[in-house]
């Protein structure tokens, strides 16, 4: 699926009513569905408790809050990618404090262009991480079937009497002649056994 077939979800946290309407327009409808907007952190809380947004904007500081401890805790916590626009004269603080969390920081103001290339830039981290993550998630199911096919070597060792190579093959010929994989016998192995 290429990246503008898939629908991002995004939140959007401004006091100004004017930054949800640029960041809205700049947004590509294609690529961003639904668009949340919010005024205040305490919104924004409720939210992510509600949901979970794969982009949060956040237009700091706001009427109750500056953003930042909420921007670290979408990042890490909620896995959103998040960028923070901050004011030029506090942006080199912020950003101190956030990027090692995997915040991103914008500094205010700047020109539609620089979000432009930032809507980008986050699109394209975004499918670098899902694709990390795809490649992640497969690496643990293959741990987990190593795992599984070993204890059940160890059993058919223990409780057959069967040597290593012996207990190895009997699992990849069951495997092979039910057309199913080694996890489901060692899986069958493990439950007759414990």
């Amino acid at each position: 699926m290429s990246l503008e077939e898939r629908a991002y979800s995004a939140l959007i946290v401004s006091s100004a009513d004017s930054f949800h309407s640029a960041m809205t327009a700049m947004l590509p409808k294609a690529s961003f569905q639904p668009v949340v907007n919010v005024k205040t952190v305490a919104q924004a809380q409720r939210a992510v408790a509600e949901r979970s947004f794969d982009f949060v904007f956040i237009n700091a500081p706001l009427n109750d809050d500056l953003g930042m401890r909420f921007s670290i805790d979408c990042s890490t916590s909620h896995k959103a990618l998040v960028l923070l626009l901050v004011p030029n004269e506090i942006h080199g603080d912020v950003y101190a404090r956030v990027a090692a969390h995997g915040v991103f920081t914008l500094m205010k103001p700047m020109n539609k262009q620089t979000m432009d290339n930032a809507i980008r830039w986050l699109l394209t981290a975004k499918r670098k991480l899902t694709g990390a993550e795809k490649k992640t998630t497969k690496m643990e199911d293959k741990m987990e079937e190593i795992r599984l096919v070993n204890k059940a070597k160890w059993l058919l060792i223990s409780k057959e009497g069967l040597l290593e190579p012996e207990a190895h093959r009997y699992l990849e010929k069951e495997a092979m002649d039910r057309c199913v994989t080694k996890k489901a016998i060692a899986l069958e192995i493990i439950k007759k056994y414990t």
